[in-house]
């Protein structure tokens, strides 16, 4: 703790000198760790080298090199091409990734020398006053000096309930101003403050279940526990077979390795989700979780906080319609008295603000600021009146609210409505003395967004249900989502009606539009929607979406809402553009489509190289493969297809379990290559073959195969696939007609010709039927 050192004590107004912060810096009592830092370049090339299975690729082409087998070792540059390719995409990356990380980093405002200043999170100092305001993340401990609010404590005790904090009270750093506003004096900082864990706390997201992470995790776990038993096995067994060479077992064993380790996958898949970030980043979208781009691809709701999102956050005060005949204090004076008395900022009462800028200079009893839970405010003054300004429900008695019902239905459509209510007295606990009379209905309109229109038929095209969570009333939320062209706005509901046992579970399904949502409301109907079977994406902007937002599938922010929504979300909309979502949606759509296309071709070669391992530990048989050979079918077969496939653009909805459709597209290959090898090498007992022919005939039709799966994942041909496809052929003709001896096939030999098109025939038929027999499981 900070205990022995000198304290100061600067005042609500005043703040510290610059001498005295000075000295603080140089006493390294500041919030030393509070910034969110990348992985250094060094740390970058570290991780991408330091792999076991390049550790295990290193590994093999030593023995490659001993027994002199040279150019078997053309794997490694492969690998070599692979691993600078992911530290390249790594390095860019980062750079965008910091980038836009100083855009969206939060300031905060603390008074110094008695003015205020807007600084780096890492420049607040011990005894630092800050000024807080509603929205506003608490960044170190501090006491409160000046000023009341209510604070969310949520992320740091998981209790949605509001505490109200009054001067002298400590503000837990980590939790977040829902109301009111103040100025509190910093009493602790760096590894004494809980500020010291903001980079994990509040960045904190509950991990996101990728699937197509334990896809890739399972297939290296199995690879890994595989490839050594397995390869001792195998090397003995090769050895052990009549006539053949260290060299020639050596060559054997490693080809059949090589096959096993799922390094492309890897590399494919960091790959693919970098650029992803990349292309995102020029959208200004912050990516803070990279594999929430997967959930972004399984998205088919979409839950939208109105305000800050559908709306721009701002308010217009239309018209006041008045209730009364003959008030004591004109509308106008009211309204200008509270804009001056109320120093909390919200799109009310700023909206009140712009309307009428002036108060006339009357003395203030009692403010009450707004909050979410009371959803009014309120101020009385030395006259003798008071008012409060908000939800008729919340404000008004029955028989009030039932007097004015027929003005409020007359309005609510297309406004927002709230009551302007009086009474005489004071408040006494934060409640009027006595029930207070509705003078005027307040009426107000959200700006809405001019993209918003545009984004949300995007929405609808894709069969993305689009949801309305509001804290508003349900009529005006309705109204707003009609105007900016949500569909099934006629029905909607109030959440305030709800019984707190209630099933929400039909509830969240029947309705599109939902009013008067509480902060834990807005929680339950993204929970009750996920236990429908329904992948959710939530957006907000303020504090009460925080926990929405966190339980939400995929959570997208703005940038120009509170420091507690854009710290607990994946995703950041840097401009606040609602018309970034569909290019974010449609990312998240085509990697996760591409990859699970790619993927199966990569698992192409782990399945039958797995497998061929396994039968060729007991058959005492040469192993069909060498380095050389596979490093071209790899080339031609997954290499080029798979890049290039992965950065197609490709929109459909993701569906179904990743690794399932992954291994589903892989077996008719994997199994039909398994089939051509054991086959070939019963025939060559009856038509007797030579080691160099017997694998010719095993390369060429695995290549068969793979360019048979190949023409199934271009279908239906575009020109970049049919540009594809041709080159690959190319390629590999090229290389069997140009440098058959080098890659050690032979080709143009009578028994090879005789022998392949036979088993070409029995291969198709084979991948035909295995094609549709596994088609039907998934």
């Amino acid at each position: 703790m900070n205990e022995g050192i000198a304290r100061y004590e600067p005042t609500a107004y005043e703040g510290l000198s610059e001498q005295q912060v000075n000295l603080r810096l140089e006493a390294g009592l500041f919030n030393q760790d509070s910034q969110v830092k990348t992985k250094s370049i060094g740390q970058i090339v570290v991780s991408y080298v330091c792999t076991l299975f390049n550790l295990i690729n290193v590994l093999l082409a030593t023995a490659i090199f001993l027994v002199g087998a040279y150019k078997n070792m053309l794997f490694l540059f492969i690998v070599i091409i692979n691993t600078l390719i992911g530290i390249i995409q790594g390095i860019r990356a980062k750079k965008n990734m910091d980038a836009l990380s100083i855009i969206s980093s939060t300031k905060a405002k603390v008074i110094r020398n008695g003015q205020m200043q807007e600084i780096a999170l890492d420049q607040v100092v011990l005894d630092d006053v800050l000024m807080l305001e509603n929205g506003n993340q608490i960044i170190a401990d501090c006491i409160l000096l000046d000023g009341k609010c209510e604070v969310n404590e949520s992320l740091l005790t998981g209790e949605s309930d509001l505490v109200s904090k009054q001067p002298g009270d400590l503000l837990l750093s980590g939790s977040f101003i829902v109301s009111g506003m103040g100025r509190a004096k910093v009493e602790h900082v760096g590894k004494d403050n809980y500020a010291a864990t903001i980079s994990n706390a509040v960045k904190y997201m509950k991990a996101v279940p990728s699937q197509m992470m334990i896809a890739i995790k399972k297939v290296i776990k199995i690879a890994s526990i595989l490839i050594v038993p397995l390869g001792l096995l195998l090397f003995n067994n090769q050895l052990s077979i009549e006539g053949n060479t260290l060299q020639r077992a050596t060559v054997n064993t490693v080809a059949a390795l090589i096959g096993m380790i799922p390094e492309g996958l890897v590399l494919l898949t960091s790959s693919v989700l970098a650029a992803s970030v990349l292309r995102l980043s020029k959208q200004k979208v912050l990516v803070q979780e990279l594999y929430c781009i997967e959930n972004l691809a399984r998205v088919d709701t979409l839950c939208l906080d109105k305000t800050g999102t559908i709306t721009e956050g701002i308010m217009e005060l239309v018209d006041i319609v008045p209730l009364i005949d003959h008030p004591q204090v004109p509308f106008p004076v009211v309204l200008g008295r509270m804009g001056q008395a109320l120093q909390d900022h919200n799109p009310t009462i700023d909206a009140v603000r712009a309307k009428y800028p002036q108060g006339d200079g009357v003395e203030v009893n009692t403010v009450i600021p707004f909050s979410s839970d009371k959803k009014w405010s309120g101020v009385s003054f030395v006259d003798g009146h008071s008012y409060m300004l908000g939800a008729a429900e919340f404000i008004l008695p029955p028989h009030e609210i039932a007097r004015i019902k027929g003005h409020l239905q007359q309005h609510s459509d297309d406004h927002r409505v709230l009551v302007l209510s009086q009474f005489e007295g004071d408040f006494i606990d934060d409640t009027p003395a006595v029930a207070p009379q509705a003078i005027a209905l307040i009426l107000l309109r959200d700006k809405i967004r001019a993209e918003a229109p545009a984004a949300l038929k995007f929405f609808a095209e894709q069969d993305v249900n689009v949801k309305i969570i509001s804290g508003d009333h349900p009529a005006t939320v309705a109204g707003v989502a009609r105007r900016a062209g949500v569909n099934a706005c006629e029905q909607y509901i109030d959440m305030s009606q709800i019984e707190p046992e209630a099933n929400l579970n039909e509830i969240a399904l029947k309705y599109n539009i939902f009013g008067r949502v509480s902060p834990i409301q807005k929680k339950q109907l993204v929970i009750a929607l996920k236990e429908q079977g329904r992948t959710v994406a939530m957006t907000g902007d303020g504090v009460n979406d925080v926990m929405a937002l966190r339980e939400a599938d995929c959570s997208i922010a703005m940038a120009s809402g509170s420091d507690a929504a854009r710290n607990v979300s994946q995703l950041v909309l840097l401009e606040s553009n609602f018309a970034a979502l569909p290019h974010v949606v449609g990312e998240g759509r085509q990697s996760i489509n591409n990859l699970q296309r790619s993927s199966s071709l990569f698992l192409i070669k782990n399945i039958y190289s797995s497998i061929l391992a396994l039968l060729f530990v007991i058959l005492p048989f040469h192993y069909p493969f060498m380095p050389i050979q596979l490093t071209l079918v790899n080339l031609v077969t997954i290499g080029i297809p798979s890049l290039v496939l992965a950065f197609e653009k490709n929109r459909t909805r993701v569906a179904g379990d990743f690794l399932k459709n992954m291994v589903l597209t892989a077996l008719p290959g994997g199994l039909t290559v398994v089939a051509n090898v054991v086959l070939v090498v019963i025939t060559a007992h009856f038509i007797p073959l030579t080691q160099i022919q017997s694998s010719s005939v095993s390369v060429l039709l695995t290549v068969f195969t793979g360019f048979m799966l190949l023409y199934k994942l271009c279908m239906p041909f575009t020109a970049l696939r049919r540009t594809l496809f041709i080159c690959c052929l190319s390629i590999f003709l090229l290389a069997i007609l140009l440098f058959g001896g080098f890659f050690s096939i032979e080709v143009f030999d009578s028994k090879v010709l005789l022998l392949l098109m036979p088993l070409a025939f029995i291969s198709f038929v084979l991948f035909k039927f295995s094609l549709g027999f596994f088609s039907k499981k998934k």
